[in-house]
């Protein structure tokens, strides 16, 4: 039977995720070591590393491992990886720490342990440099840029331990899957051919139409949303996952879909984030990412297609996952039903441009969602969460 694709750079996943007999003495040391706060990007990196999902990193990036990744997306083991996982401290605690400590990463906004680190390096790190190559611009408007700008003036790299998960395990029992675990289940159902499809929103009949066209040439879709920090305004997981559901009931052949849900908290670097979703899938078990207009975008600092055009600017050897690219969708009225631009020769005037941000300002003003737009289940979970804002304020 044909495999799954290898996990990123190494034979066997790395979850970094001390075994359950463990913890408990590594959390005793933790407690006599220098705490370091981590803002909610570092927390959600943590949780990557703790499943496995940033094989093969061992932890936070050494300087070497940073500029690299940030000139020529490799490691400096030649390895590819296209955007930095680092751990910025401030100019006062790095000058408290020496290398080759221990130290103990702390959440910074609850103070709970979740590991332990050897500093291998300390570093002060060129935000601008950082900036312009992951991000291509500088502008603190970006919401990536900004979190790197109020960063500390110090990275710290080194091996991790990781001590806890998090609420993710309980809070969402059925939708936290790790990479082998989603290995596992792929390899239960007979899938070797998985495209994921990344979302942080709940998925309309655009979403519902990029995962029928790969369903169509792999063995399965793994919808797999977002469950670390959000923008404001984003709907939350909890309703999402019931509002996705409610459309893999209805619209899809039965086990056909899997929905899980992962700690990554977005980025919004737009092609190079696209780079490491795929990187990430791969991980997880997928052959193939779904990337279809403005991947990991945010306002107009990308084209709609630089995430496409990116996979072509990589060495063959460096992801197994590749991308399906798709072109932008839409409801046409001459065509009576879904289509891309490459599918459906009609005007503009012939098309509903689907948008998530359009359908949450429709239903932050109770207005009608056209059947064009989205499923009339779908609608009703959304309205219902939406209902709840409104009686709440």
């Amino acid at each position: 039977m044909p495999k799954l694709v290898p996990p990123h750079g190494s034979d066997e996943v790395k979850p970094l995720l001390l075994p359950e007999s463990d913890r408990a003495e590594e959390m005793k040391e933790a407690e006599t070591l220098t705490k370091v706060p981590l803002t909610s990007r570092e927390v959600s990196d943590v949780f990557m590393f703790g499943m496995g999902a940033y094989t093969p990193l061992d932890g936070f990036m050494t300087e070497a491992d940073w500029r690299g990744v940030c000139a020529d997306m490799k490691l400096e083991n030649g390895v590819f990886w296209p955007i930095p996982i680092t751990m910025s401290a401030s100019e006062e605690l790095a000058g408290k720490i020496k290398v080759g400590q221990e130290v103990a990463l702390t959440d910074g906004e609850s103070g709970e342990i979740l590991a332990t680190m050897s500093v291998d390096e300390i570093y002060a790190i060129d935000k601008e440099f950082e900036c312009s190559n992951v991000y291509r611009t500088t502008d603190v408007a970006h919401p990536g840029v900004q979190k790197v700008m109020e960063q500390g003036a110090y990275n710290l790299g080194g091996r991790i331990r990781v001590i806890s998960e998090g609420e993710y395990p309980s809070k969402y029992p059925d939708l936290y899957l790790r990479p082998l675990e989603s290995r596992a289940l792929f390899e239960e159902k007979g899938w070797s051919r998985v495209a994921a499809f990344q979302t942080r929103n709940p998925m309309h009949r655009s979403h519902e139409h990029l995962a029928k066209i790969a369903v169509e040439v792999t063995d399965g879709v793994f919808i797999h949303q977002v469950l670390g920090k959000l923008k404001p305004g984003d709907i939350p997981a909890e309703t999402r996952t019931e509002a996705i559901q409610a459309m893999i009931d209805n619209y899809f052949v039965k086990d056909t879909v899997v929905q899980a849900g992962y700690p990554i908290e977005m980025r919004y670097a737009g092609p190079r984030e696209a780079l490491l979703h795929a990187l990430i899938r791969q991980n997880f078990g997928c052959s193939h990412l779904i990337v279809g207009r403005d991947h990991a975008g945010v306002g107009d600092y990308y084209g709609p297609f630089d995430a496409h055009h990116i996979f072509d600017e990589i060495g063959e050897d460096a992801l197994k996952t590749q991308a399906l690219k798709i072109d932008i969708t839409f409801y046409c009225r001459k065509c009576y039903g879904m289509a891309t631009g490459k599918t459906c020769p009609h005007s503009r005037e012939d098309q509903i441009q689907i948008s998530g941000t359009e359908q949450r300002e429709m239903l932050s003003n109770d207005a009608d969602i056209p059947a064009e737009f989205s499923r009339p289940e779908v609608v009703a979970v959304l309205k219902k969460y939406y209902a709840g804002l409104k009686s709440a304020g």
